[in-house]
């Protein structure tokens, strides 16, 4: 046993002594205030209390529940008849409870009144089961109406009654262990009966309230033992005490179903008063005093837990105003000063106004003389209510923020909730000091987004007032930013959103001082150079980290500030080298930033002097300022493209789904359609803004089948015809104007030009398919407008035309065309006069591969009358002449495939001449005849490009075009060359052209001259499989010649390969000695492959080239090499040709 056991011990014992010759076991009520002394006394000591009923610290709160619990439990053992060897292992409070002499309920009830301990006896009371709760009331009503019968009786009994109903929500420490769960169990064990609570249940016993026997209605024992001790008070304290703890048990009892959820700015407003009230009675605002008064608002308030099972409403009402008349007509609820009511009149006071109120609203009572007795009653109330009437009790500004601040600051109830109130009240705002410093040290309890959006809107009309304090403003401003700070990402996109929708400046919105601006671009300023120092060299273990904390700093100034964090992110990403893609990852991260969802907004929503007018719109207009301000170099323009592409990129949310910063309709809407609208005042160029459109078109969005498409937003078929006009324009890329201005559009934009407009077709073509009545008008709309453009670009938006008009194209394509009349028409182009039907064929083949392939299908040549060939030939020569330049890298590739159909066809007749040799080689070229016909054919169209009847045509930059045409086609030449003697791959032994079991097959030599030129690779066959075919090929009656000559030397074909390289590179040299400036640089590298491969098949190759005769190749390159009139690629190619040795033994 510990020392304060002890001294209780010692304490009981000396009691018991003392009412000898009797026992504390058959104590009376008079008896305790001659006996009780001892104990009481001991009980200060151990507490360390002067006073028993002063606040209660928590080493007193301890002792009084333990000596309560310890006494409360003697007396069940006793009633019980514990065994002794059961209770010392069972019971932990066996050690003192033992040492206590034997005691009686006198006792316990009487100490429970000494020791101001009604709080403590309803915890353990609400611990028993609902009939043992209803015993013991009914047992403390018997020794309260025990003479001598005292106001403390009165007042234990009101405030156990109050505890009752204010308790059903408390939790007490502790766990398994708590006294409250060590009682309960002991109860259990002692009565074996199941107790209100178990270890892992809540403390209290749910009440049954099925029962019907009036001893077990706990409202029946509360109201009736008011009724019999109404003659016993006499104060008027403690008569508004009984009628306000009345009214509230009948209020929650009968009148409620569910809680009354009260606004909070009421709370407070009723709190305040409560506590002005209780202030004027010199007690001390504390923690303590609000949560005893918001506990007594939240009981009001709450349906109670014990729900009458034999009472009725009319009954309970007619006592209580029985109660009320009675103590009026005695005149004890006469208010002594009304201007100064006590905390009871006040709690009176809007109890019987909740009653008024809720019977008022309640239905109509079943029997006509319940309602009469009800209206007399509620007569008898609002007397009562008139009686007590004082002036109207007006909550003090500096009371309400004293409360607020204390729920704030001890985290008491609803503390989430007075922190919004207290974020929103600008009229506190005023009480700078308290006010500041309440939010300074309890930021964590506004650290919710709606919170903060309040505090917020405080600061705003702070910073936006006449004569504000800037030096509060900052330090205000830095909270703000703190409290935002700490918020989860998630918490922080809500903000931010709300931000938004508040001012697209932030707190900046309206004129700011100048201190305070300073120091939000230092902080912008400085959290911009960290990002992009510290986002530069990360390592990739910490790229994730790092992220975070960039998009945090990001973050906490675009709350300040969203339009100048986003101009800042646009700058950065646009003009700090590979910047591009931090940002575009940080802002994916803030889609708060984006707006109000994902609104569709035109260039129309955009007031390009004010701003937006809000939303996602915000980073495109920053955008658009950020690059009006300077003109972009060309790595900037790549930035500003990849930064947009990323931003329309879909992204994984939290909750799994797919979400984009931008839309590509809002892309498409201000960088793309104003631009190419207005091209001459444009800050982005034109094929910055088709890159930009390219770049949305192939997005990936997901819509749903039934949604129409996004483009469908952007002025689709307007856009078309921007386009086509575009087109039309740069289909004469290389001419002159009259002025000498020059249209700058290269090569690579028109082909880009072409994929949009292709991609856009298509786009328009489905949906114009999917309702044709309501696409109707528009399509021919933009079908007449098509009128006024080239012909070829109707051609491009075949797919929306679809099946609703004829191809028209020129009369004189026609001539040498057989098209069926049903699907094609002529028309009378002055520039296309007679003899330019092969140029509209051509223009033709260039345009898809599906009309490509039409036109050869339908192309009108007699093979069999040689004029015929030679002058399709001719002509087609010319017709190439004039097509090439104005090709587009896709153009040409579909022309050379048109090409190499009519040689290997027979249709075009292209003579090899052997322009370079002087002696006639023994060497089959039949399987090499297209590359060599077609590097011919392009060396004449090329030789007459180059004239003096056509090389005026083009300017420089014309001719730098066609000279990447021409190394492009070289290129694919060397393909198909490659494809037809592939090299040995990497590690293995050169080969030779005499068959050996180590080297590589023979690629099969074809038999026909007229050999298609389509790149094929051989299949490796083994040499037995070689010698079967041969076998099979012998006894064949249609054995060639040519298999004969496979017969005496299975050789690969690296000679000819060779000579077909040497005269690809004369002519390749030949082109670029003609070509005007002759340093065209796509040539030379071309000349430099061919002399890589060439080099190449030499060591695959060795015996392919005799030492003389690769001296005589080096020679003879040399010599053409000479021509050129660049020193520096002369020097290049000799030092290459140098190096074409032969490594034949």
């Amino acid at each position: 046993m510990d020392k304060d056991s002890a001294v209780l011990q010692g304490a009981f014992l000396l009691a018991d002594k003392l009412c000898l010759p009797s026992s504390l076991s058959s104590l009376q009520k008079a008896g305790w205030s001659r006996v009780g002394h001892p104990v009481l006394a001991a009980v200060r000591e151990i507490c360390g209390q002067e006073e028993l009923s002063g606040p209660p610290n928590s080493r007193a709160a301890f002792w009084k529940k333990k000596l309560v619990c310890v006494v409360w439990l003697k007396l069940l053992c006793r009633e019980t008849g514990e065994d002794v060897e059961t209770a010392w292992r069972e019971n932990p409070f066996f050690p003192l409870q033992s040492a206590l002499p034997e005691v009686n309920h006198v006792v316990l009830l009487e100490l429970v009144k000494s020791m101001s301990a009604s709080k403590i006896f309803a915890h353990l009371l609400l611990c028993l089961p609902q009939s043992q709760i209803c015993s013991e009331l009914e047992r403390l009503t018997q020794h309260m109406k025990s003479s001598p019968m005292s106001e403390d009786d009165v007042r234990l009994f009101l405030e156990l009654c109050w505890e009752l109903w204010k308790s059903r929500d408390e939790r007490t420490a502790g766990g398994e262990e708590s006294i409250e769960m060590m009682f309960t169990n002991q109860f259990a064990r002692l009565t074996n009966k199941p107790a209100s609570m178990s270890p892992q249940a809540a403390k209290r016993f749910k009440l049954d309230t099925s029962t019907s026997s009036p001893n077990t209605d706990v409202l029946y024992i509360l109201f009736h033992a008011l009724k019999d001790m109404r003659d016993h008070i006499s104060t008027t304290d403690l008569c508004l005490q009984a009628l306000a703890i009345s009214l509230d048990v009948l209020y929650t009892s009968f009148l409620i179903e569910r809680a009354v959820e009260l606004p909070t700015e009421e709370k407070m407003h009723i709190l305040s008063k409560a506590v002005g009230i209780r202030e004027k009675n010199n007690e001390k605002l504390s923690p303590e005093l609000i949560q005893e008064a918001q506990r007594d608002l939240s009981t009001s308030h709450t349906p109670s837990r014990f729900q009458p099972s034999q009472m009725k409403l009319t009954e309970a009402l007619n006592i209580v105003t029985e109660l009320a008349q009675f103590w009026q007509n005695s005149g004890f609820l006469k208010v002594s000063d009304s201007s100064n009511p006590s905390y009871s009149a006040f709690k009176l006071q809007q109890s019987v106004q909740r009653v008024l109120t809720a019977l008022e609203k309640a239905g109509e009572p079943e029997a006509m003389t319940e309602m009469v007795v009800q209206e007399a009653e509620k007569n008898i109330l609002r007397g009562l209510l008139e009686s007590l009437s004082f002036p109207a009790i007006e909550s003090n500004p500096e009371v309400n923020v004293r409360v607020t601040t204390t729920i704030i600051t001890h985290r008491l109830e609803d503390y989430h909730n007075f922190a919004v109130l207290f974020a929103c009240e600008r009229s506190w705002a005023e009480c700078d000091e308290l006010w500041m410093d309440c939010l300074e040290k309890n930021q964590a309890a506004f650290q919710q987004h709606d919170t903060l959006i309040k505090l917020s809107s405080t600061l705003m009309s702070k910073l936006h007032s006449e004569g504000s304090n800037v030096s509060q403003c900052r330090k205000l401003m830095k909270v703000v930013a703190d409290i935002f700070s700490a918020l989860s990402l998630e918490d922080k996109n809500k903000a931010l959103a709300a931000m938004l929708r508040m001012s697209n400046r932030g707190f900046f919105g309206c004129s700011v001082p100048s201190a305070v601006t300073d120091g939000f671009e230092q902080e912008l300023n400085m959290a911009f150079n960290c990002i992009i120092q510290g986002g530069g060299g990360a390592q990739a273990a910490a790229l994730q980290g790092n992220l975070s904390t960039a998009v945090s700093l990001v973050a906490r100034v675009a709350y300040q500030n969203p339009e100048a964090t986003l101009r800042s992110c646009c700058h950065s990403a646009i003009f700090n080298k590979g910047a591009f893609a931090l940002m575009a990852k940080i802002l994916q991260q803030l889609p708060g930033l984006r707006g109000q969802g994902e609104r569709r907004e035109t260039d129309e929503n955009i007031d390009r002097r004010s701003g937006p007018a809000s939303g996602s719109g915000l980073l495109c207009w920053c955008l658009q300022e950020v690059i009006r301000t300077r003109s972009l170099s060309g790595n900037e323009k790549e930035q500003f493209l990849k930064f947009l592409g990323l931003l329309m990129m879909p992204v994984m949310t939290v909750e799994g789904e797919e979400k984009r910063f931008l839309c590509p309709q809002e892309v498409v809407n201000t960088f793309v359609l104003p631009n190419l609208s207005s091209m001459a005042h444009s800050s982005v160029d034109t094929e910055l803004s088709l890159q930009l459109l390219h770049t949305a078109l192939c997005v990936d969005v997901h819509e749903a089948a039934s949604s129409p498409h996004w483009v469908l937003d952007c002025s689709l078929f307007p856009l078309l015809y921007v386009l086509s006009q575009l087109h039309h324009q740069a289909l004469r890329c290389w001419e002159q104007t009259p002025e000498g201005a020059v249209h700058h559009w290269s090569m690579d934009t028109k082909e880009l030009l072409l994929s949009v407009l292709t991609s856009l077709g298509q786009v328009a073509g489905a949906v114009v398919a999917a309702a044709p009545s309501s696409w109707s008008r528009a399509l021919f709309w933009l079908y007449n407008k098509m009128e006024e453009l080239d012909w070829t670009v109707r051609f491009h938006l075949k797919p929306v035309w679809g099946e609703h008009f004829k191809n028209e194209v020129p009369s004189s394509l026609l001539t040498v065309c057989d098209l069926p009349e049903q699907e094609w028409s002529g028309l009378d182009l002055p520039q296309y006069s007679q003899g330019t039907g092969l140029l509209a064929w051509m223009e033709c083949c260039s345009l898809s591969d599906s009309l490509r392939s039409t036109m050869l299908s339908r192309l009108s040549l007699d093979q069999r009358r040689p004029d015929h060939v030679g002058m399709f030939s001719k002509g087609l020569l010319v017709a190439l002449t004039q097509a090439l330049p104005c090709c587009s890298v896709s153009q040409w590739s579909r022309l050379l495939g048109a090409l190499r159909e009519l040689i290997a066809s027979g249709r075009l007749h292209v003579p090899f001449s052997l322009e370079y040799v002087d002696f006639l080689p023994l060497l089959d070229l039949r399987r090499f005849s297209c590359e060599l016909r077609l590097s011919v054919l392009l060396l004449r169209a090329l030789q007459l490009l180059c004239g003096s009847s056509c090389s005026h045509w083009l300017l420089a930059d014309g001719w730098a075009h066609v000279g990447r045409l021409y190394a492009h086609a070289v290129r694919e030449v060397m393909n198909s060359l490659r494809a037809k003697l592939p090299l040995p791959s990497y590690g293995t032994s050169t080969v030779s052209p005499k068959g050996s079991a180590s080297t590589p097959p023979k690629t099969p030599t074809s038999r026909d001259s007229s050999l298609s030129c389509t790149t094929v690779k051989t299949p490796k066959v083994s040499k037995d499989s070689l010698k079967d075919v041969k076998q099979v090929e012998e006894g064949s009656p249609l054995k060639s010649e040519e298999s004969q000559m496979e017969e005496e030397g299975e050789t690969f074909p690296s000679q000819e390969v060779l000579f077909v390289l040497s005269q690809l590179f004369c002519h390749v040299q030949h082109i670029q000695v003609m070509m005007p400036g002759g340093q065209c640089e796509p040539l030379f590298l071309c000349s430099l492959e061919i002399l890589s491969h060439y080099e190449a098949i030499m060591a695959a190759f060795p015996d392919s080239s005799s030492p003389l005769e690769s001296d005589n190749t080096r020679h003879f390159f040399s010599t053409i090499t000479d021509n050129l009139e660049s020193q520096e690629m002369k020097a290049v190619l000799h030092q290459k040709i140098a190096q074409l040795v032969s490594s034949a033994a």
